[in-house]
């Protein structure tokens, strides 16, 4: 088995084969985040979880990576891009693989957005970075969402579909996207989809249970966990919004608490 391969299988539980990751890169995009304030203390929080992966930009992993678990999953993130640049859906490398691996990191994530005029540029970042990650034993997980000009509803469950499928073509190993509200196009894309896909949380949401109802229609129509961060750490109770994630994603006998 390939390095890569052996690496991505550490991100699921061995008795579901599902995964929890945290990002927690989003003080690049947006600045100062509510939930953001004292990464720290949230990261050592997590040693008592199911988390497998966190999600840091360098500077973050450089200081914080050694306060995970040894089993949980460093995966620093490759892309960056702010909401006040133009446009804002831009999205480009600030890190190479090789300081990914010095840094200790499991994987590595990239972020793209198709439908808009940077759309093969970052499209041309993706493919690069699968290659040399592969070469250097990482798996990749692509970030990828329908945004920019071309783009009326990010949330068409067609242009969702066409993000999960792209991710596998272009060769990630992981796939992260929104859930599609249209359950029978979402189900059949995940089918049709030859590597993991996991769900994004997206904006925080006022209504945990209702959040909770979404995340396990996801689970029905097969994708493979979540990767999820405003609507645990914006959670008023993280640690208790991520065991009711994982009892949501796991089902029945792999809910005690441990690494899998």
């Amino acid at each position: 088995m390939m390095g890569f391969k052996r690496r991505l299988g550490r991100f699921f539980d061995h008795q579901c084969n599902r995964t929890m990751i945290l990002p927690m890169d989003h003080g690049v995009s947006d600045g100062l985040v509510a939930g953001l304030d004292d990464m720290p203390g949230l990261i050592r929080q997590l040693a008592e979880t199911r988390v497998r992966g966190v999600v840091l930009h360098k500077g973050m992993a450089l200081e914080l990576g050694g306060l995970l678990r040894p089993d949980q999953n460093l995966v620093v993130h490759l892309s960056a891009g702010t909401k006040h640049g133009l446009p804002s859906y831009g999205k480009t490398l600030v890190c190479s693989i090789q300081e990914a691996l010095r840094l200790g990191a499991d994987a590595v994530s990239v972020h793209i957005n198709i439908g808009n005029d940077l759309e093969d540029r970052m499209l041309s970042d993706l493919g690069m970075v699968v290659d040399e990650a592969h070469q250097l034993g990482l798996p990749v997980m692509a970030m990828i969402y329908a945004r920019g000009g071309q783009i009326i509803n990010e949330l068409d469950p067609h242009l969702i579909a066409h993000c999960l499928r792209l991710g596998a073509e272009v060769g990630a190993d992981l796939v992260k996207v929104p859930f599609s509200p249209e359950q029978k196009i979402f189900s059949r894309a995940l089918k049709s989809c030859p590597v993991p896909v996991v769900v994004a949380g997206g904006p925080k949401q006022d209504d945990f249970q209702g959040f909770l109802a979404m995340i396990r229609s996801a689970m029905d129509c097969g994708a493979a966990g979540i990767s999820i961060g405003r609507n645990i750490f914006q959670h008023p109770r993280p640690m208790e919004a991520l065991d009711q994630l994982w009892n949501t994603i796991s089902g029945q006998g792999c809910n005690e608490a441990g690494t899998g």
